[in-house]
């Protein structure tokens, strides 16, 4: 009895280990992985709307309001320095300057050119020329180019709680 049990074991395991075949009528999908870097905070990145509509949303926006807003753009420029902000490309050649919450997380220096989701508080900024000053010194600007910003300048501004850099 005993090598009737041992027998039995064997021939389980050897017909376990045998490859099943898939019934034709099921088709495998490839599924390709999408590579991210995620900064700041995770948030869901399928509803982002375009930076031409976030354009759009900018032109109604007053002075005083505010929108919270996810979207896609292309980073035009980033901090030089330690990565502390990015300008993304609008329309028309417009551009959103793009901080992030309480400097709570930076992105790499070489983004400039790659598409991400950003998601945040977007506003119309009055920016003073001391800030002005500031971003164009990060931003590698020259010395000649930061002694002519001489007035304030109305900007779109976005407050990012978290980025996503797909890779």
């Amino acid at each position: 009895m005993k090598g009737f049990n041992i027998l039995l074991v064997i021939l389980i395991l050897f017909n376990s280990c045998k490859e099943q075949k898939k019934p034709e009528s099921v088709k495998e999908e490839s599924i390709t992985a999408v590579n991210y870097s995620v900064f700041g905070e995770e948030f869901n990145s399928e509803d982002a709307t375009t930076s031409a509509l976030l354009y759009k949303e900018f032109k109604g926006l007053a002075s005083a309001d505010t929108l919270q807003t996810t979207f896609r753009g292309t980073v035009t420029e980033v901090c030089k320095a330690k990565g502390c902000w990015m300008k993304v490309a609008l329309e028309n050649g417009e551009e959103t300057m793009v901080t992030f919450r309480d400097y709570g997380f930076f992105v790499p220096k070489d983004m400039a050119g790659k598409e991400v989701v950003i998601s945040g508080v977007g506003f119309i900024d009055e920016m003073s020329v001391e800030d002005q000053q500031h971003f164009a010194e990060d931003g590698g600007e020259s010395e000649e180019a930061i002694a002519k910003i001489t007035a304030p300048k109305r900007t779109y501004s976005v407050i990012a709680d978290g980025v996503i850099l797909e890779e």
